[in-house]
């Protein structure tokens, strides 16, 4: 039976709090977080306390909080044995104290308040400083995941860089879309099947050889017109820079 700590109270705390709770070889013993009513969600489940140095024993803590409070929080906390690990995918191993066992623990999904769906699709980056602490994690992630990696820090920072461009940007993007229909009282609805084709699309052949759209077709006529139909100054620098960048990677000239 694995113990475990988590330390924070938002969406990736919740989404391991929920996971972990219903492995029958994990055992959370203890959530930790200054948001005394964000300590609701778990106190019915699990011991809570708002006091970073009222740390029960446990095999594991998991420092789930922003990134810019990690390094922070981790000198708050007086952790006898164990391994501390955070969840962060841009933020060093290093950034936690060198007095203690530290390692990450690192689930690339994004957590906007809706749970995901099927943790054990979930990719989970463990980092740890020795073998034992790395088994320790590895059993860890996957009591929750199928698909667990070993992955330095530098390179989960590229990686955490490349899940902006994927993840963000892109949700970004729909975001722009729809205030287009909402500007133009089109429905966004009718968006819906394209962007879940799209998505179809690159589990089956790579982003360059799924490329479709004006730019990809050197189609200069349409995207002066759309330049001529965006009046937002941000709105036609974000076209102009992406379509840019499409005419590059298919070595072709606006």
């Amino acid at each position: 039976m694995v113990k475990v700590v988590l330390i924070g109270t938002g969406n990736v705390a919740k989404f391991l709090f929920d996971v972990f709770s219903e492995h029958p070889h994990l055992r959370l013993v203890q959530v930790v977080g200054r948001n005394v009513e964000a300590l609701n969600y778990f106190k019915e489940r699990t011991a809570v306390t708002y006091d970073y140095r009222d740390l029960e024993a446990a095999d594991i803590y998991i420092l789930a909080v922003k990134d810019e409070a990690i390094e922070a929080v981790s000198q708050e906390l007086i952790i006898q044995d164990g391994l501390l690990v955070h969840t962060s995918g841009s933020i060093a191993m290093e950034a936690l104290p060198e007095n203690v066992r530290r390692g990450v623990f690192y689930p690339l999904q994004t957590f906007s308040g809706v749970a995901p769906k099927n943790s054990e699709n979930i990719p989970l980056c463990t980092e740890a400083e020795n073998e034992e602490d790395y088994t320790l994690l590895e059993y860890l992630a996957k009591c929750i995941s199928n698909s667990v990696y070993r992955i330095s820090s530098e390179k989960r920072k590229q990686l955490h860089l490349a899940a902006v461009f994927a993840n963000n940007f892109t949700n970004h993007m729909y975001f722009l879309s729809s205030d287009i229909c909402a500007e133009h009282e089109v429905p966004f609805e009718l968006l819906k099947p394209l962007i879940r084709e799209t998505y179809e699309k690159i589990m089956q052949q790579t982003p360059f050889d799924a490329q479709t759209g004006p730019a990809r077709r050197n189609d200069l006529k349409t995207l002066q017109e759309h330049l001529f139909l965006l009046k937002e100054p941000g709105q036609k620098k974000v076209y102009t820079t992406l379509s840019e960048s499409i005419q590059q990677s298919y070595g072709k000239k606006l």
